[in-house]
């Protein structure tokens, strides 16, 4: 009579080794962990945020919703503002926009997040991130303030 154990789906057969289940971080043999493209994105925004160089993330027009939804009260900073990702069952892909403080390599600072983001999401999620794309959408010089300099608008008319 065979053995038909070796054949089972939920079971694979090593060299030498007993049999062990099929298992991922993800998917088991008691079910499965999905996980949304909101939570990796933050996880990749946060992660991005923590190299240093990384001035903000977004570009222009992400950055300026940005602070006019921080003004509102009760409102919450957007931790994945800037950050896209595609999300499967084992895999991510990441695509970060950045702004760069001036005077960094950008280079090395590209290396810095790719290696923070990779290690927090992997650690994280247990997804196996696939890429990280930068793009480097401005340099921020130290002295610029990205919000209104009051000082130089003129003066009300009206009150």
């Amino acid at each position: 009579m065979a053995d038909t154990s070796l054949t089972t789906p939920s079971r694979t057969a090593k060299a030498g080794a007993e049999l062990e289940p099929a298992t991922s971080a993800l998917v088991s043999e008691y079910g499965r962990t999905a996980i949304a493209d909101t939570v990796v994105s933050k996880i990749a925004g946060i992660a991005a945020r923590e190299v240093t160089g990384v001035h903000n993330l977004g570009g222009g027009t992400a950055r300026a919703v940005g602070m006019l939804r921080e003004r509102i009260p009760g409102s919450r900073t957007n931790l994945s503002q800037g950050v896209s990702v595609e999300v499967g069952e084992k895999q991510a892909a990441v695509d970060i926009e950045v702004v760069a403080d001036y005077g960094v390599s950008i280079a090395d600072l590209a290396q810095g997040i790719r290696r923070n983001v990779i290690s927090a999401v992997e650690r994280m999620t247990g997804l196996e991130v696939t890429e990280v794309n930068i793009a480097v959408s401005d340099v921020h010089l130290d002295g610029e303030d990205d919000s209104e300099d009051t000082d130089d608008q003129p003066e009300r008319r009206v009150q």
